[in-house]
């Protein structure tokens, strides 16, 4: 099944990429923001953070944080009071990514919860984008392993995927006037 991202999906791999990430990220208004991490199957195992995905309106930014040192343009996008980071589940996204680098969010709306605010009980990405998109998100990539050096085809278009669903569920909430404005827009 091919997966409905609109534009590019870039590897994030070098520092030029990762450049050239930042300039796309700081001319959007909103962005699409997901994290992944390797599956622990055992009580008390647990693992860093392992990929971030940004969706821009050009392009969906992945970016395996083993390969390289990410942090400076991440820990920039997250703080921007500028750019909304529109996610799913964003503070515990936000407070994993806090042990693998200093982190200080703004402008961060919980798609989950503004749905839950408006009497939608289950608000996952999955649900989300089926009842607002319109679209199935299949699950069966999201206990893979996230730190592979070498991420699987099926592994990028998930990531990919999840990334860009939350941009475009921000931008059907907006429209449908669920998206609170002024200061609370940018609430975690």
């Amino acid at each position: 099944m091919t997966l409905p991202v609109e534009g590019d999906v870039r590897l994030v791999a070098t520092r030029e990429d990762a450049e050239r990430a930042a300039a796309d990220f700081a001319a959007e208004h909103v962005v699409g923001f997901d994290t992944e991490t390797r599956p622990a199957f055992r009580v008390g195992q647990s693992y860093p953070t392992a990929l971030v995905q940004v969706a821009s309106a050009r392009a969906v930014y992945l970016f395996q944080l083993a390969r390289a040192d990410f942090s400076a343009v991440l820990r920039d996008l997250l703080a921007s009071p500028a750019t909304v980071k529109a996610g799913v589940g964003l503070a515990e996204d936000v407070r994993q990514l806090g042990k693998v680098f200093e982190v200080a969010p703004a402008a961060l709306v919980d798609l989950g919860a503004l749905a839950r605010a408006h009497g939608v009980e289950r608000s996952g990405v999955r649900t989300l984008a089926a009842l607002f998109l319109g679209i199935r998100i299949p699950k069966g990539t999201k206990t893979s392993n996230w730190a592979a050096r070498t991420l699987s085809p099926q592994q990028i278009a998930y990531a990919a995927t999840d990334a860009w669903a939350c941009r475009e569920l921000y931008l059907r909430f907006a429209a449908m006037r669920l998206v609170p404005t002024g200061a609370d827009a940018a609430a975690g």
